[in-house]
């Protein structure tokens, strides 16, 4: 394709002119299942290259390459033919089912997997199981299709550069509304693979990948050590992943096909729905980079997976319950986390922060400025690195202030991984650094607690029993009188956080009703 740079608004100058396409996240998933087809016969055909008997899962009919090519000869399907097809036979046939004619002949099989099929094989199902296509003009869809199919894949070159094109595409979700929950800036995936440091023949685990963020971070930092094939097969098997949702699934294995993962181990499923206590030293990963959802609640079901002293009704708590679970002794930990589980005091989030410091070693916690996740969430939020080395003898917390020149980081403002050069600095030389002028638990951007007895004191040096985190908090900024063009930035972009935050609100009361959450 000449015009790489081009190729996102190609698409979506096509897409709003169809009725169907509701939205930035409807469009993102349209073209998202479109993509990881194309993506897919691209790696089919370097398997059917390289292997010997390879045979596809999908029936010959619904292959990309025989209904979506056009090979300018007219016979290209398009218009209500080519929706026909899309809807009646390429989705059944890819979520399972079977397309009979009218005397129940079985005319096209629908993909079957079972526990003996290939991770690689069987992703096309389970990417497809809760797919939809949204587009009502067939001749529209046939022009998004063509411009995919420019993509020319086998050119490394240009599959290269697509894959900065697709991190584009991600990078949407964070404006678009509720979808926003699945993409952690990479900006702050990449700094946490980097202090994590990754070292060849480890596995890294997210039990809620969203689109894949983390894994990519992380083999980006851990391919500059392959050295040799053993290397580069240890790399290839070194993430595991979960995704609950279908959306962020599909664009999580398409992300890691475009990474050359041949074979992607992420998993459709739900991290919160096995008992804790059943995990083995098997189920267990040397290094866990997460981002937990969080502003959730859970319903009981989900809590009775967990010991009654951890069993919190807020979604993040009970993700560092399966993370401190799953984590190797001597593994390590990077995780996000909002300012609520520092200082939070009811019953669930004591006992889990008594665990985080009894059992492992939380030796460093950045908090982030508020603006980080805009316009998707303004909710604070912070790093929390630990390790399952021993228990908790010291802490420190270093705040990482707005970089000059910024007010607060936007869709156009983002957050850079250069932004964070001043932790990184201090990161291997940790001293303190006072500011005066403020409380004691404010006056410092980089701040020791000692919790030798597993307690940590209070901006006066008082033992507290509640385990407040709360150090090293942000000062109160006097109110900014902006540019007229900025203030209409910032209230788009807290309008768009409002709307997400409702549409939370609005699934969990569903869910509460009985309804079905999205």
């Amino acid at each position: 394709m000449s015009n790489l740079s081009g190729f996102v608004k190609r698409l979506r100058d096509i897409m709003r002119n169809d009725a169907g396409i509701n939205g930035d996240a409807q469009r993102i998933e349209q073209i998202a299942w479109m993509l990881f087809l194309k993506v897919y016969d691209a790696k089919e055909q370097d398997w059917e290259f390289n292997e010997d008997g390879y045979t596809s899962i999908i029936p010959e009919k619904c292959r990309w390459a025989n209904w979506a090519v056009d090979d300018k000869s007219g016979s290209a399907m398009t218009g209500d033919r080519l929706l026909d097809f899309v809807n009646n036979t390429l989705f059944p046939v890819l979520k399972g089912n079977d397309i009979k004619d009218s005397d129940g002949n079985v005319l096209i099989e629908g993909v079957k997997v079972n526990a003996s099929t290939p991770i690689k094989k069987a992703i096309v199902q389970t990417t497809f199981a809760d797919a939809n296509n949204y587009m009502k003009d067939g001749v529209l869809l046939r022009q998004v299709i063509n411009v995919i199919d420019e993509l020319d894949l086998s050119d490394y070159e240009e599959s290269h550069a697509f894959g900065e094109i697709y991190e584009s595409i991600l990078k949407e979700l964070q404006s678009a509304g509720s979808a926003g929950e699945f993409y952690t800036p990479r900006a702050v995936t990449d700094f946490m693979a980097k202090m994590i440091q990754p070292k060849i023949g480890e596995k890294m685990a997210d039990f809620a990948c969203g689109t894949g963020g983390f894994i990519t971070s992380w083999l980006k930092e851990l391919q500059k050590q392959v050295r040799s094939t053993a290397d580069a097969a240890k790399y290839g098997n070194s993430i595991y992943g979960i995704e609950k949702k279908q959306f962020p699934y599909m664009l999580c294995i398409t992300n890691l096909l475009l990474h050359g993962l041949d074979i992607p181990r992420v998993y459709h499923d739900n991290s919160l729905l096995k008992d804790v206590l059943d995990y083995t030293d098997d189920d267990q990963f040397d290094v866990i980079l997460m981002n937990p959802p969080y502003g959730g609640s859970e319903k009981t079901d989900v809590k009775n997976h967990f010991p009654s002293d951890l069993a919190s009704s807020e979604t993040a708590d009970l993700f560092m319950s399966v993370i401190m679970y799953r984590l190797k002794k001597n593994g390590r930990a990077a995780v996000i986390l909002p300012d609520g589980f520092l200082f939070g005091t009811d019953n669930a989030k004591i006992n889990i922060k008594k665990k985080l410091l009894s059992e492992f070693n939380l030796h460093t916690v950045v908090r982030m400025p508020g603006s980080v996740f805009a316009p998707y969430t303004s909710i604070t939020t912070n790093i929390l690195f630990f390790d399952r080395t021993k228990p908790t003898e010291e802490t420190w917390f270093y705040r990482l202030d707005m970089p000059e020149g910024y007010k607060h980081f936007s869709k156009n403002k983002p957050m850079k991984l250069e932004h964070f050069e001043p932790v990184i600095e201090w990161w291997n030389n940790r001293q303190e650094i006072n500011i005066d002028g403020f409380d004691k638990a404010k006056k410092y951007t980089a701040y020791k607690t000692e919790n030798g007895d597993i307690e940590l004191r209070d901006s006066n040096g008082l033992v507290i029993t509640n385990y407040n985190l709360d150090l090293c908090g942000y000062p109160h900024i006097e109110e900014e009188i902006l540019d007229p063009m900025d203030l209409i930035q910032r209230y788009q972009e807290e309008r768009a956080s409002l709307n997400a935050e409702i549409d939370r609100v609005l699934a969990d009361i569903t869910a509460i009703l009985g309804g079905v959450r999205e």
